[in-house]
């Protein structure tokens, strides 16, 4: 690579990883104000609870639509203007879910209008996530040389968890030292406000960073490809990059439908983003101050330990930065799963009991650290890399949009099951862990170290009619 071009390459990801940010902050932020909306809407109006997980979960419906659209809107006006549109949605979410009575409602008299209302602002705010979701780590994939693209995608995941962390002391700042009124009819708004802060920020320095080699060469623009190439690599490297590139599409012209190269690729996609969501890791993200409280904690005391598990997965989020490119993916998933099934049968154990203290803690962060240094990033490293070129906006946004319905049906079923067994609830996310094991075991390859043209070259399952054999019987 050019001297100082790895210094390029990561402020590059940089900016792209901003997505991530708000990816985080945006699912998070609802930590802190669900108990807020709850006395404002749900309370207040004599609605359910079923109501209230939908209403805490409804920016994940935007989330699937932005998951289902970012392949079309990526492969029609590039990734990098894909990321645009996703930040002017995160602002146009941050502001409307502060103040859904703009224009049209009175403030301070909640109605089902209302809520409505709020929700459809949620709802934009969850289509720029799954925009920013899909597109950020194909963004970075596609930016990335292939002995540190394992990590520079898992720098997303490190920003999605940064986000987190960043909104928990946000909301608890917030928060602290208020009174529970002033929290249920101010403090909830300053909270989703507060998210317009890193969406300018995002919106503003996607306009200094270069569309990807792979798209420009998708859209048949090779001297702009090569344009950036050359800012990246040595002339000779860059020269022979946009070479394996063009051979990628040139050699797969026919190879454009979803299915071209087998269904098996995209079905491992899709199974392990619905299998990052069925282990039950959003539960514990957007209902953590909930969880705690019913530990024992206080309002302030929740949210702080609140504060501590996000400080947790910031660090296990690092151990997979630094180890993904040397370990692998596919021991980190399995080292992952068994770690996450420890911590949920543990969590299933303490509620069964009816045992509430510092060991049911202790099982969470068991839990959450486990996920966090290894299917938190090493999902969207593998859906970066396991899509052939021509296919890779169709099927990530395939799987993509499976992974955010899968956390909309985990996350809006938490309520109802809670009332029904709390211990038969968490044994179910610690079946999931245990399954996620063995499918990876089963199924996965090792990808690390590979360019994504000899990826596609060795992941064209379509020729390997054995394996596709054993995935069909094994669905």
């Amino acid at each position: 690579m050019k001297k100082n071009s790895t210094f390029s390459i990561v402020l590059i990801t940089l900016v792209a990883t901003l997505g991530g940010l708000l990816f985080g902050y945006d699912t998070a932020v609802i930590s802190g104000a669900e108990g807020a909306l709850q006395t404002y809407f749900t309370d207040s109006l004599g609605l359910s609870s079923l109501v209230h997980g939908i209403t805490v979960s409804s920016a994940l419906i935007g989330c699937i639509i932005g998951g289902l659209v970012s392949g079309y809107i990526a492969s029609n006006i590039g990734r990098k203007y894909s990321l645009v549109v996703a930040a002017v949605l995160f602002i146009v979410s941050a502001l409307g879910s502060a103040f859904p009575e703009f224009l049209f409602f009175t403030r301070g008299e909640p109605s089902m209008e209302l809520l409505i209302t709020f929700n459809i602002y949620r709802i934009i705010g969850g289509i720029g996530v799954g925009l920013a979701s899909a597109v950020s780590p194909m963004y970075i994939g596609e930016i990335s040389p292939p002995k540190i693209r394992g990590t520079l995608v898992s720098l997303n995941q490190f920003a999605i968890i940064f986000g987190m962390l960043v909104v928990y002391f946000v909301n608890w700042g917030i928060a602290k030292g208020q009174t529970i009124e002033w929290i249920n009819d101010i403090g909830w708004r300053y909270m989703f406000l507060s998210e317009t802060i890193p969406a300018v920020l995002f919106l503003v320095l996607l306009f200094t960073v270069p569309e990807t080699p792979r798209y420009l060469v998708l859209k048949n623009q090779d001297e702009k490809a090569m344009s950036v190439l050359n800012k990246l690599y040595e002339k000779a490297v860059a020269k022979a990059t946009l070479v394996e590139i063009k051979s990628s599409f040139d050699n797969n012209k026919a190879k454009s439908k979803l299915f071209s190269f087998g269904k098996t690729v995209v079905v491992i996609g899709v199974l392990l983003s619905v299998f990052q969501q069925f282990v039950g890791i959003n539960v514990a993200l957007y209902y953590a101050p909930r969880i705690f409280e019913s530990m024992g904690a206080g309002r302030d005391a929740s949210m702080f330990q609140t504060i501590i598990m996000g400080l947790v997965n910031v660090v296990f989020t690092l151990i997979a930065i630094f180890t993904v490119d040397k370990i692998g993916r596919k021991p980190l998933l399995i080292i992952g799963s068994v770690g996450m099934t420890i911590g949920m049968f543990g969590v299933g154990g303490m509620a069964f009991s009816n045992t509430i203290g510092i060991a049911t803690l202790i099982f969470i962060i068991i839990y959450t650290a486990s996920f966090m240094m290894s299917w938190g990033p090493v999902v969207w490293v593998l859906l970066s890399e396991i899509f052939p070129n021509k296919i890779r906006g169709q099927a990530l946004a395939i799987a993509v949009a499976a992974q955010w319905a899968a956390n909309y049906f985990i996350s809006s079923t938490y309520p109802a099951m809670m009332e029904f067994s709390g211990g038969l609830t968490y044994t179910f996310y610690g079946i999931m862990s245990l399954l996620s094991a063995i499918f990876v075991w089963k199924f996965i390859p090792e990808t690390k170290g590979q360019s994504l043209e000899e990826l596609e070259n060795m992941l064209n399952l379509s020729k390997d009619k054995d394996q596709e054999k054993s995935l069909d019987e094994a669905i």
